[in-house]
């Protein structure tokens, strides 16, 4: 008996009893459905995350300053005044795996233009923060390195200062003033979204650092600056970078074995790299779980296989007395088996793709249906019918045939 056959004698066995049929692969497509929905969220989630880490650049550490005591108490860390813009220059001359650094400033305050004002994030900033961000400029100009030696009020306005203050208006060549002093608008950044700390990062006016620095932020010392922005020349140099760093601000600030540093690096990229995978372990997570529902949906068509091997005994008696093989009893039931899975992993693929595209235009929930996870999905429910329909199939191909014909 053919292959094509067997397959037409498995199709009419199927319609024969459709409800029971249709009942038996409802637990193949509720698991299909949800491991699909799932794994569309989780990967969905995982790509927001992943854009979010290239929002704030690559191959990036982070030099804080040091804390301070007062009192018997001690700040946390940034709570001093250690860092200098020359630290920062320094970095960048004399460590050879540092491509770019950059010394910054941040403050807070109200920004005006004509009757608008908006509260956002005010950040002192050298040319080379741009290049470390990868943060282009989509109208105007970027601050320059003369904007910085010359103190210049000038500034660069993210998407949502842009959109807040002037609507659908050209930024360039305006005036704000920016705690009441006046900043000529030089560029608008192109726009970055969220951190994946969920920060606005657009919700940011950028002047030059001198400036910031002369105006905007009081200090007791020149030149300081809060935080100092490095990236590495490539992934691999990072760790060799950060060490680099460390040796150069020990020797610059004069720290002993015997003295606490004064200063604290961080390696953003590895920080990032342990969310990424996170969220990549928590889409396996929910795969996994709605995983469990095609083992029951499996356990489900091996019962069902079972009792219609039982119904049709005297069938299968008939069928080898007339000459079928257990070879063609096995195929036949392993057959019905397989179809069921299978036209219960299409009809669940279908479901899930419609339930998680549904589930994201309602709840605004990022999802990705990829080709890989419906490959996957409908792969797997033709190996759960193999494996839970082979059982029942032997059982069948294993019957006597006398013992069959005789079976009430």
């Amino acid at each position: 008996m053919d292959f094509l056959q067997t397959l037409k004698i498995a199709l009419r066995a199927l319609r024969t009893n459709k409800m029971r049929s249709f009942l038996t692969m409802l637990g193949i497509i509720i698991g299909i459905a949800a491991v699909i929905a799932m794994m569309a969220v989780g990967t969905g989630a995982s790509y927001v995350i992943s854009q979010q880490i290239a929002s704030i650049g690559s191959n990036i550490i982070l030099v804080l300053p040091g804390s301070t005591t007062s009192g018997g108490l001690r700040t946390g860390s940034g709570g001093a005044q250690t860092l200098s813009s020359d630290d920062a220059k320094a970095i960048m001359a004399e460590c050879p795996s540092v491509e770019y650094a950059a010394g910054t400033v941040r403050t807070a305050g109200q920004i005006v233009y004509g009757n608008m004002n908006w509260s956002s994030v005010i950040m002192g900033a050298t040319p080379e923060l741009f290049d470390i961000r990868e943060w282009p400029v989509v109208s105007g100009r970027s601050i320059s390195q003369q904007d910085v030696d010359g103190a210049v009020k000038v500034c660069l306005v993210g998407q949502t200062v842009a959109d807040n203050l002037f609507g659908s208006a050209d930024p360039v060549g305006n005036i704000i003033r920016i705690k009441k002093i006046p900043f000529t608008v030089i560029g608008v950044l192109d726009r970055k979204g969220q951190s994946p700390q969920g920060q606005d990062q657009d919700d940011a006016v950028f002047v030059p650092l001198r400036t910031a620095q002369r105006n905007l932020v009081r200090s007791q010392r020149t030149g300081v600056v809060s935080s100092i922005i490095v990236k590495a020349k490539s992934e691999q140099l990072i760790d060799k970078a950060e060490s680099e760093i460390q040796a150069l601000l020990n020797q610059r600030h004069r720290i002993t074995n015997s003295k606490e540093p004064d200063f604290s690096t961080r390696n953003l990229s590895e920080i990032l790299a342990v969310a990424e995978q996170s969220s990549k372990a928590m889409s396996l997570l929910l795969g996994a779980v709605a995983s469990i529902s095609l083992i029951v949906g499996g356990i489900g068509i091996m019962n069902i296989m079972l009792v219609s091997v039982t119904e049709r005994t005297r069938e299968i008696g008939i069928r080898m007395a007339i000459g079928a093989k257990k070879n063609d009893i096995l195929l036949q039931f392993m057959t019905e088996a397989v179809l069921l899975t299978l036209l219960g992993g299409v009809i669940g693929i279908i479901l899930g793709a419609g339930g998680a595209t549904a589930v994201s235009r309602m709840l605004g929930w990022p999802t990705m249906i990829s080709i890989q996870s419906i490959t996957v999905a409908f792969f797997f429910s033709g190996a759960i019918g193999i494996f839970f329909g082979f059982y029942p199939a032997k059982k069948a191909a294993g019957l006597n045939p006398i013992d069959a014909l005789r079976y009430e």
